[in-house]
């Protein structure tokens, strides 16, 4: 600890010391071989001797972007009585290089060898303080300022406000504020920055308008901070208002303040001014250059985007991820992953944040083996694993269907929040294991973590996905009473989707006719679904004018219908159903199929023949037919909505982009490798069969991700216990 005790007020003059020779030389110097020749020189002669000497040369040593700390360590020890100038040095020479442990060292032994502080120690002692020694070292410190009777220094005071607001006590930060002159624009700037910095935005912008009622003139580092507010707020208005600010009091353009305006006005939306800006600009950097990237990626523009990202003369990691997060915004996984693939080629190396992205985007597309070299690069680079980046790795392991290592990773997780608690409960009921997500939100609440809206999403998904009605219905019953939780459309969907699954139709419809909100076409859509199932043409019909009423180009709904109608031999309203897209220009959703294969993405569409490997594609789905007829299959065309002969009806199902991806899986890989499929169509009763025989009579396991949940087919059985 800092100890205190020898505390007494500092002497009002340091005496002055004579020139000398080497001092003009030491002002000069302009490295740290000239510096140690010097010092030879000064110890030769005997000049070393005088004080002012070894102060000079400790002086180079902190001061200088070449200097060197431990050689300042060396000098320091060999003087006899260093004075308040050298130990500022010293103190500030260690904040400098990031040191400030060593300086709070420097600052405790100047305490104990009687030398006092003076109104110069704690700004250069504060001012590189990191967040953990601001905490362990920031009251303390206080209590020796407000003692030796600095606390009403201006400098002073804002180095206390610049060390409350880093340690994240900006509550406090704003008493010194305010028991501040402020009349200093510094204190206003510092006062700022850490309402930035602890994300309340809102207050930045109070403070500056108390600013302006106070007649105080910002300064282009208020200004900044300001227009950084702005930004995050999206706030256009009070951005043109500070950049009005730049115009009438003529403040020099400098290239941090551009770069805010441009930063401000792309996060508003107003790209034409930021673009205006920024042609005018003298000289740009990568910050430039970013921002309007990202200003465009934000809008969903990704194509003008990337005109100016290939254009850019530099690029650095925040670059390569705006534009990688542009992609992962518009659903461009692929670009996403051949972008990063740039990135490591041109030696970019990404952070957390890119980390998060590629995680993202591997999770969307299924792609486990890319996901699994990420994992081992963020290993190898230890880059931190915080909870973004744990809750990135444990949703794309489930997302790609590997729970256990999704598990594995949240058990090593040293801190978990909610959404790491709520990712595995929802990965654990996407994939069939329903017992244990309800499990793991026991433990959630037992680890006093309080559940919201989207955990108990999770929780009913559980038991919708393993048909576990009665403890659905109970956890329903029980959100308000037991969590405070009021249900919305979305929890009343998932009991409607609960209800229906099991073929409860009729409750579920009553569900939805009491709900005390109006039902969206998600809600009519899981009915539908149900209906499909269970084939009750009726309900359907009801339950599909429903959601056109709402989505009238709703085009799953027409094929939800037509499947319906296909199933129950109503091949009149089937016709006229058709038709009916055909007059409102409603196309089918074509089902797509995507299967990672040595760390490429292959993407196929039903009767796809233009992949590179078509031939051997189509030659392997023949073999198959004829082993799988041998395992007992029959075709099942019961959702072909074609009124068509039965070998025709076949004929279409055996062309499903799942055929398709499993056959390449089977041929592009080895025995007992497993096949992983994202489908983005739920799968018809045929593939989910032919799926089932191939993990039986070829010794595989396949997994597939639909667009309701995971299908893990092991030994001609499958996960979902044909219950989808």
């Amino acid at each position: 600890m800092i100890s205190a005790t020898t505390l007494s007020p500092p002497p009002t003059h340091l005496p002055s010391l004579p020139q000398t020779p080497p001092l003009s030389l030491i002002k000069t110097c302009k490295s740290m071989a000239q510096l140690k020749q010097i010092h030879s020189q000064t110890i030769c002669t005997g000049l070393i001797s005088n004080p002012i000497v070894p102060a000079q040369i400790i002086a180079f040593c902190c001061k200088h972007e070449l200097g060197d700390m431990e050689y300042a360590r060396m000098v320091f020890d060999t003087m006899p009585g260093p004075n308040h100038f050298v130990w500022n040095n010293m103190i500030k020479g260690y904040s400098r290089v990031g040191c400030p442990n060593s300086a709070v060292s420097m600052y405790c032994e100047m305490l104990e060898r009687g030398v006092m502080p003076d109104e110069y120690t704690y700004p250069f002692l504060l001012k590189r303080f990191t967040r953990d020694t601001a905490v362990k070292c920031g009251r303390e410190l206080h209590d020796h300022i407000v003692k030796l009777g600095f606390s009403s220094n201006v400098f002073v005071q804002n180095a206390l406000i610049h060390l409350y607001s880093l340690s994240g006590e900006v509550s406090v930060a704003r008493g010194v504020f305010d028991r501040s002159s402020k009349g200093d624009v510094v204190t206003w700037n510092v006062m700022i920055s850490g309402y930035n910095r602890s994300k309340q935005f809102d207050e930045s912008m109070k403070l500056f308008d108390e600013m302006e009622r106070m007649r105080v003139l910002p300064s282009s580092i208020t200004l900044v901070s300001v227009l950084s507010a702005c930004s995050k707020l999206k706030d256009l208005n009070v951005g043109k208002r500070v950049h009005r600010y730049v115009k009438d009091l003529k403040i020099e353009p400098v290239r941090v303040l551009e770069n805010a305006l441009i930063d401000m006005y792309a996060a508003c939306g107003d790209m034409d001014t930021a673009l205006g800006i920024f042609d005018n600009m003298k000289s740009r950097d990568v910050i430039s250059w970013t921002a309007i990237v990202t200003g465009f990626t934000n809008l969903g523009q990704v194509g003008l985007a990337r005109n100016y990202f290939d254009k850019m003369p530099e690029r650095d990691f925040v670059s390569w991820t705006a534009m990688i997060d542009g992609y992962l915004q518009v659903n461009r996984f692929k670009e996403v992953l051949s972008l990063f693939r740039e990135m490591q080629a041109a030696n970019i190396k990404p952070d957390e944040f890119t980390m998060v992205s590629i995680l993202t985007a591997c999770a969307h597309l299924g792609a486990l083996e890319l996901g699994e070299w990420i994992k081992a690069y963020i290993d190898k680079n230890e880059i931190k694993i915080d909870s973004f980046v744990g809750n990135a790795l444990i949703d794309m392991y489930f997302n790609c269907g590997n729970v256990e290592k999704a598990i594995r990773i949240f058990n090593a997780m040293p801190h978990r929040d909610k959404i790491s608690w709520t990712a595995v409960i929802f990965g654990l009921a996407i994939n069939g294991y329903g017992e244990e997500a309800l499990d793991m939100f026991s433990q959630m609440l037992k680890a006093s973590i309080t559940p919201d809206e989207v955990t108990c999403i999770g929780v009913l998904c559980a038991c919708t996905h393993s048909g576990m009605v009665d403890k659905g219905k109970k956890f329903f019953a029980r959100m308000t009473t037991q969590h405070g939780i009021e249900p919305n459309v979305a929890h009343y969907g998932c009991m409607v989707d609960l209800l229906g699954r099991a073929g409860h139709l009729k409750e579920a419809h009553e569900v939805i006719k009491n709900m005390p909100v109006k039902p969206n076409s998600i809600v009519w859509g899981s009915l539908l679904g149900a209906c499909r199932v269970h084939r009750d043409e009726e309900m359907a019909e009801m339950a599909a004018q429903q959601i056109l009423e709402l989505e009238p180009e709703n085009g799953a709904v027409y094929v939800l219908l037509c499947n319906i109608y296909a199933a129950c031999n109503r091949w009149e309203k089937l016709h006229e159903v058709r038709k009916l897209m055909m007059d409102r220009g409603i196309k089918k959703t074509p089902g797509c199929s995507l299967i990672e294969m040595n760390g490429s993405v292959h993407e196929f569409v039903a009767g796809d023949q233009v992949h590179p490997q078509s031939k051997e594609i189509y030659s392997k789905l023949d073999e198959m037919s004829v082993d799988l007829k041998f395992a007992g299959y029959s075709p099942d065309t019961s959702e072909v909505f074609l009124d068509i002969g039965e070998e025709e009806k076949e004929s279409a199902v055996y062309r499903h982009s799942e055929k398709l991806a499993i056959a390449f899986g089977l041929i592009s890989s080895g025995p007992g490798v497993t096949i992983r499929i994202v489908k983005n169509l739920r799968m018809c009763v045929d593939c989910h069969y032919v799926a089932k025989l191939v993990s039986k009579v070829y010794n595989r396991e396949v997994i597939v991700r639909d667009r309701t949940r995971f299908h893990h087919f092991r030994h001609g059985s499958c996960s979902c216990k044909d219950y989808w």
